[in-house]
């Protein structure tokens, strides 16, 4: 745990009790400016071990996490009011995602030689080589700051860039545990934590020279400008309200667990979680139902006794506050509930909520909610339900629930969503040969996707080499010539052209 004491520090509260569980320094400028320094004169020599010599610095990282699951665990809890079941999730996961980049980035970085495109291309070797951005700033938001931060951090470390991370003020814990175990084994200084405020993040989109942002669409906008004013590129995964759209054909037991966990896991605070769900009129009663039922089930608390909770605490005031707003303007409007509704006991605990009777003039259907509700509206038939999925300015990602897996598919290929999973929640999140990234205002680029996942943090660079014999001069090249220029024009027009027009000669 960091406890910092200073005019200049930000303390960091357990939200289930409000109590204290640390503090950070709130870094201005110059310090995010000399982290960035310090790490730029470090990454030539990153790059240079290449993938084999950082592979072993990612594995002997992973040790440290593994060694140290227990206490990471906690610190995760102590600072979200997570469950324990929900915290503890993150170290394994992060495992196995350094495994997968550890195996995979050799192979991912390695040059690509690409065919010519005619023949006066044969005469060069052809190479497109993958070389990383210095200093990429990777900036997480407060719902999972353990694994956010390795999300992003190890494909830009493996890619030979240094990173720069800046995590959420709200639960900055994590990621400075995560910043002293690559420390402590020994690595080199190429991974950094920067904590602070907004203006610290700030600095640091000043400092690096690609940025991965997570979090709100608002601020993922002020972000892309700032990158667009600096000429750097950027990758934004940002707000969602994934739709859910259960056919008359679904099996209702395995759709209602699916999407009581899937809105409800981390109280709702998963940027993929489900926050509106569209079923068929024959099944929606019974679905309503059984929805309910597991919804009403769901045990909420802060797992003072271990495994005892499924849902936890709101990660601040401000988060319960927006989604009692949502519950509360969408009761006055004639929505009601059919569990839950309101905040309860110490801290920022919400009920776990089922909403009905609800449309999409409804601040719960229309805003990012991220929190434990889910609305639930009844439609005539499929295109409706896909008409109403795509009705939101998010296209993060859906889901589809039916017992025609290729009805399913063929559903899916109608959303306007970055991933669609069928018959599934969170499919996608932990398959990472899949990309995963936002369409509309959910995002821009895209995290994994195999190859596309580390080369995001690279610069294209392309490289030929003759083939053949040097000669003193080539044919393009000075003085020019009426002979040279028409030979090269036949030559080019008989390739590329069709018919007689691959024939030299005027045309009219």
């Amino acid at each position: 745990m960091t406890t910092v004491h200073s005019a200049h520090s930000i303390q960091v509260h357990n939200p289930a009790d409000g109590t204290v569980v640390g503090a950070v320094p709130d870094q201005d400028r110059d310090a995010v400016a000399a982290a960035a320094a310090a790490l730029r004169a470090a990454q030539p020599t990153w790059e240079e071990i290449g993938p084999a010599g950082r592979r072993k610095w990612l594995l002997s990282w992973q040790d440290w996490l593994i060694d140290n699951s227990a206490r990471l665990s906690e610190i995760v809890r102590s600072e979200t009011g997570k469950p324990r079941a929900t915290a503890d999730i993150e170290v394994p996961a992060a495992v196995d995602l350094m495994k997968y980049w550890a195996n995979n980035a050799a192979r991912f970085l390695a040059d690509d030689h690409p065919k010519p495109h005619n023949l006066l291309g044969r005469t060069k070797q052809l190479t497109t080589c993958y070389r990383p951005y210095p200093v990429v700033g990777v900036i997480t938001p407060w719902n999972f700051p353990l694994l956010n931060v390795f999300f992003d951090a190890l494909p830009a470390l493996m890619a030979g860039a240094a990173v720069l991370v800046k995590p959420s003020e709200v639960t900055p814990l994590s990621a400075v545990e995560i910043g002293r175990g690559w420390t402590e084994i020994g690595a080199p200084p190429v991974f950094s934590v920067v904590t602070g405020s907004g203006n610290t993040g700030h600095a640091v989109v000043e400092a690096v020279d690609y940025l991965q942002f997570t979090g709100s669409t608002r601020t993922g906008r002020k972000i892309a400008a700032a990158c667009g004013d600096r000429l750097i590129p950027c990758s934004l995964e940002l707000g969602g309200k994934d739709p859910a759209i259960v056919l008359a054909d679904a099996d209702l037991d395995r759709a209602a667990n699916g999407i009581a966990y899937g809105s409800m896991f981390n109280a709702g605070q998963v940027c993929i979680s489900i926050e509106r769900v569209y079923v068929e009129e024959p099944v929606y009663d019974e679905f309503v139902a059984k929805l309910t039922e597991r919804v009403a089930a769901l045990r909420q608390g802060d797992d003072a006794r271990p495994y005892s909770a499924d849902v936890g605490a709101l990660a601040t005031p401000a988060q319960r506050d927006i989604v009692q707003r949502h519950v509360d303007e969408a009761l006055a409007a004639g929505a009601r509930t059919t569990v839950g509704g309101k905040s309860t006991g110490t801290g920022t605990f919400f009920e776990p909520t089922v909403l009905v009777d609800v449309d999409h003039s409804m601040s719960c259907v229309t805003e990012e909610t991220f929190g434990p509700t889910v609305p639930v509206m009844k439609v005539a038939d499929e295109d409706e339900a896909v008409r109403l999925a795509n009705d939101s300015i998010y296209g993060l990602s859906a889901t589809v629930w039916t017992g025609d897996k290729q009805r399913g598919e063929k559903v899916a290929r109608r959303l306007e969503a970055g991933a669609v999973n069928v018959n599934d929640s969170f499919a996608n999140m932990f398959s990472f040969a899949l990309p995963m990234g936002g369409w509309k205002q959910s995002g821009i680029g895209a995290r994994w996707g195999g190859a596309a996942g580390i080369r995001k943090y690279c610069r294209q660079q392309a490289i030929t080499v003759p083939r053949l014999p040097m000669q003193k001069s080539e044919v393009t090249w000075f003085p020019a010539s009426k002979i040279k220029t028409r030979a090269l024009i036949t030559l080019l027009q008989g390739m590329a052209a069709r018919g007689k027009r691959r024939l030299p000669g005027p045309r009219s």
